[in-house]
């Protein structure tokens, strides 16, 4: 029986551009690239280098840190290039694949294996990296045990993947993964869904709570708030909910396979529906040859509007996205657009604009940030989009003038840059709340770890 979690303060950001429910093969890419800056706070240390030949499945490098934590290659292939940045740091690590694709045996296990043995499967796989925990929002450790893990299995993002969608004829895989996961754990496997029709809703050792609400009820952070709050000293896990189904399968056929069900949507897309792809492939293959214009002004993001990474036009879809943005480059200007009324975009304030008359009405919004960077003006409507029990504006200053006390004090522990992505969008200063929030959780990794 599922728990009800309703959430009041939020905001439904509805733009144009929903993918259709139905799904294709995306064109085959040629090359695929890992970026060890998707896996936050891992030192990698490299183990395939150029001209190596790989099975999908095999490792590429290691965190220098935890030597059981591997990093695989999601096709076979060769290494034929792996590109650095300053100080011979890797950036990443680009994979010519194989036509025919081959996969390296990690072995079927057992479902009734104890804890230990289950968890240095998942290191040796690769399908650790798809395990991250909080505090720190980073890659989980594996000597912590966490007091509950945590799925979303409903996502509230403006045009985010469907899950009920895309997981749809996956529950095997899925009570695969989740009963391994939960001897990982003392404590429960809460997962999130936003009806009981979710493939999520149906499994066993887990603990459903069904959201409902605005914008942020499907992030993971609402879930961990509502539910089992982090206290000092406690940890707690998490996984994307398309991520268990790679652990599940891994688990039932020994074969990592890195295939994703990604949404392509946004303004810019003519036709916006689902694509199978593999992770680390090339968004060319999804974009350009399916209603995108080449010579367009448009911005390609791996992710969502609110918290995705910009990729360029040759780029590649990161580690842990599961839906690709195309939307118009907002580098033009309106002439007095700030003393003028406002009819085509969002806001939460009643000034001059008039989103709030037509709630369901849909926008075609570009990149612009409609002002400067400027300090802090107080106007108390970050807490009217935030709906964790902690005060995001205090908790930003904290951040930025790296008072780790108060940081403690005020629940630095809970939180993840995604979680302040709405109260970013609001800001009338115009500030970079998550790059804020990303580089306070950094320094209480590195102060306090």
């Amino acid at each position: 029986m599922s728990k009800d979690i309703r959430i009041k303060k939020g905001l439904d950001i509805k733009l144009v551009g929903e993918a259709e429910k139905t799904t294709e093969n995306a064109i085959v890419s040629n090359f695929y690239y890992i970026r060890p800056e998707d896996f936050h706070s891992i030192i990698p240390k490299l183990v395939a280098k150029e001209g190596t030949r790989v099975k999908a499945g095999e490792t590429l490098f290691y965190n220098k840190d935890n030597e059981a934590m591997k990093f695989v290659s999601p096709v076979s292939g060769e290494v034929t290039e792996v590109q650095r940045g300053p100080r011979r740091r890797i950036d990443a690590i680009k994979i010519t694949a194989d036509k025919e694709q081959s996969y390296l045996d990690h072995g079927k296990f057992d479902a009734s294996a104890d804890a230990d043995k289950i968890k240095a499967h998942l290191l040796a796989s690769g399908c650790w990296a798809f395990v991250k925990q909080r505090p720190y929002d980073v890659v989980a450790n594996p000597n912590h045990s966490p007091k509950a893990i945590f799925i979303s299995g409903y996502a509230s993002a403006p045009l985010a993947a469907d899950l009920d969608y895309t997981l749809a004829g996956k529950e095997a895989e899925l009570q695969a993964a989740v009963s391994a996961l939960s001897k990982l754990t003392e404590g429960k496997v809460h997962v999130s869904v936003g009806n009981n029709n979710s493939p999520l809703a149906g499994l066993n050792d887990v603990s459903v709570h069904k959201v409902s609400g605005p914008h942020p009820s499907g992030n993971v952070g609402t879930l961990i708030n509502k539910v089992d709050p982090i206290n000092k000293g406690e940890v707690v896990w998490t996984v994307n909910a398309q991520d268990l189904v790679i652990i599940g399968e891994l688990l039932l056929t020994g074969k990592f396979n890195a295939e994703r069900v990604v949404a392509l949507a946004g303004s810019s897309v003519k036709k916006p529906r689902y694509f199978r792809t593999k992770i680390g492939s090339e968004v060319a293959t999804m974009v350009y040859d399916n209603g995108v214009d080449k010579d367009g002004n448009d911005r390609i993001i791996s992710g969502n509007v609110l918290t995705g990474k910009k990729v360029a036009p040759d780029g590649a879809l990161d580690y842990y996205s599961n839906v690709l943005t195309v939307i118009p480059e907002g580098d033009d200007y309106e002439f007095f657009g700030w003393n003028k009324p406002i009819f085509n975009k969002i806001s939460t304030s009643r000034a001059l604009t008039f989103s709030w008359l037509n709630p369901k009405k849909k926008y075609d919004l570009n990149t612009n940030t409609n002002g400067e960077h400027r300090a802090f003006v107080v106007t108390g409507s970050y807490e009217e989009v935030f709906p964790l029990d902690i005060y995001p504006m205090q908790i930003l200053k904290a951040c930025m003038y790296k008072d780790l006390d108060e940081m403690e004090a005020l629940g630095m522990y809970e939180v993840a840059p995604e979680d302040f992505a709405l109260t970013e969008f609001i800001c009338v200063s115009k500030q970079p709340h998550q790059k804020i929030i990303r580089e306070g959780l950094d320094l209480m990794l590195k102060e306090i770890g």
